[in-house]
């Protein structure tokens, strides 16, 4: 399932590493004060340059009270591994994980209170949470999820993506899931949602991110949702041919090659290929009783593009074919009589032909903005979009490395990005231009970091990650040192 992709890509690989690193016989019900054994950190929260929180594996929770210099272990009363926490105020915040925990702290991290939700009893993983004050907070996950909370967590509303009639995945969904959206019954989308992000009240904004290019952005808290864009992508005209033609025309073949050959190296992005067909074609081919002509000629144009973009070095993988004929649509027709219509308008055009386009599909990982204009997003492949309107409109920013990225943060034009396998870069720009660190900035690292963060003063710095990896910054991200495990315990 695809929702799949992102607990593989968020928490599973991590996890497994995790488990290779601890010993099985150590009881982790003696873990509460002094940090004895250090688990796998995903996320940090820092309030101010005193307060903060840190969460990961296997329900582990770390506080600090001292600007980050000495750190204890909350008391979770969990296992269950923590993917996200956000800290409204020093002393209030949330956590949030697998099959839809949720927990509550109002003493700045010592003591953790499980919240039930609707999404615990779905069984639901929630891999972000971002608080708006102590009260307010967003927490997001796979399937869709969007659930909001303004009472502190007593209680939280559901406001996840869902599947309506006019949805272009409600064709095919089951008969029974078709019924059900049209009884308003709801079927979450099949998306994960990975990071949500909101700057602390009174401001108003929030931006959420996950699979398939997902990118919304909110100036009101969260109540109204807006879809944001990506730029900088290769487009293509649309694909003319005549009256029951199949192949592309001999004059357009060149340019299938050159836009092949432009989207080759962007490994990010995927094309998505479409046919359509005209009323001539749908009248003579597309007979009720039997339109597999019909399918067979949608069919034949996708694949001949297909395999132009192919044959000039695009992965197969990368190339989606989209309303694909409905091969088996008479299994739909006793629930659905409408099946096949609806299906036939969807392919109707005014001439016959293809359609091209690039899929915007980068896996991402976080989002985090300094100030209400200017943000940056980490994910899969080394991917960093950034965004300078609020997280209307993203560019792409290059790496040297395809390796995963988890998080990027800015701070007064400095910007630091922290992946896999200890991958690291840094940008004095605002995240236009990155770069290898300096052997003075970052201490040697070859373990992952999974998350970066600043104050909001701008000096206290804090990235988190493997085997508790806590490095600090007292000078705004200039220079780090490593925290825990202390100098004698390195693994």
């Amino acid at each position: 399932m695809m929702q799949l992709r992102s607990l593989l890509a968020l928490a599973t690989g991590l996890a497994l590493m995790s488990l290779a690193c601890h010993e099985t016989h150590i009881d982790y019900t003696l873990r509460t004060g002094e940090i004895t054994l250090f688990d796998d950190l995903y996320s940090v929260s820092i309030v101010d340059d005193q307060h903060a929180v840190a969460v990961g594996y296997y329900g582990a929770a770390y506080y600090t009270h001292d600007g980050g210099e000495s750190w204890r272990q909350g008391r979770t009363d969990t296992f269950i591994s923590l993917y996200k926490v956000s800290m409204g105020d020093p002393m209030r915040g949330w956590a949030v994980g697998q099959r839809g925990l949720i927990l509550r702290t109002e003493d700045g991290g010592e003591t953790w209170v499980r919240q039930p939700n609707l999404k615990e009893k779905e069984g639901t993983h929630l891999f972000g949470v971002a608080a708006i004050d102590g009260d307010r907070a967003w927490a997001i996950g796979e399937w869709g999820t969007r659930i909001y909370t303004d009472d502190g967590g007593k209680t939280w509303s559901d406001h996840s993506f869902t599947v309506d009639e006019s949805h272009p995945t409600f064709v095919w969904l089951s008969p029974v899931q078709q019924d059900m959206v049209r009884n308003g019954e709801k079927v979450y989308e099949d998306v994960g949602l990975n990071d949500v992000s909101c700057l602390r009240a009174p401001a108003q904004n929030c931006w959420l991110i996950g699979e398939f290019g997902y990118i919304f952005y909110s100036h009101d808290s969260g109540k109204t949702w807006n879809k944001a864009t990506i730029e900088g992508s290769a487009e293509m005209e649309p694909i003319y041919v005549g009256y029951n033609e199949l192949e592309v025309p001999e004059d357009r073949q060149a340019g299938i090659r050159a836009f092949s050959q432009e989207i080759l190296p962007e490994g990010h992005l995927n094309v998505a290929i479409e046919a359509v067909v005209s009323a001539e074609e749908i009248q003579t081919f597309g007979d009720p009783t039997d339109p597999f002509e019909l399918f067979e000629i949608i069919e034949a144009r996708c694949q001949d593009v297909r395999t132009l973009i192919e044959n000039a070095g695009v992965d197969s993988a990368r190339v989606r074919l989209r309303s694909q004929p409905p091969w088996d649509f008479e299994d739909y027709l006793e629930d659905d009589p409408d099946f096949l219509n609806r299906y036939l308008r969807g392919r109707l055009a005014e001439r016959p032909g293809m359609r091209v386009r690039v899929i915007q599909n980068p896996i991402l990982f976080s989002v985090r903005f300094e100030g209400d204009q200017n943000g940056l997003i980490a994910g899969l492949g080394g991917v960093i979009l950034r965004s300078q309107d609020g997280g209307q409109t993203w560019g792409y920013r290059k790496i040297d490395r395809k390796q995963a990225l988890f998080a990027a943060r800015s701070l007064s034009g400095r910007a630091v990005a922290v992946g896999e396998k200890g991958l690291i870069r840094v940008s004095t720009d605002g995240g236009d231009n990155w770069r290898e660190p300096k052997g003075e900035e970052f201490p040697e690292l070859f373990t992952f970091l999974r998350d970066v963060g600043f104050e909001a003063g701008g000096r206290l710095g804090l990235a988190v990650g493997q085997t508790g990896r806590i490095l600090r910054t007292t000078d705004a991200g200039h220079r780090w040192l490593q925290v825990l495990p202390p100098p004698e315990e390195k693994s």
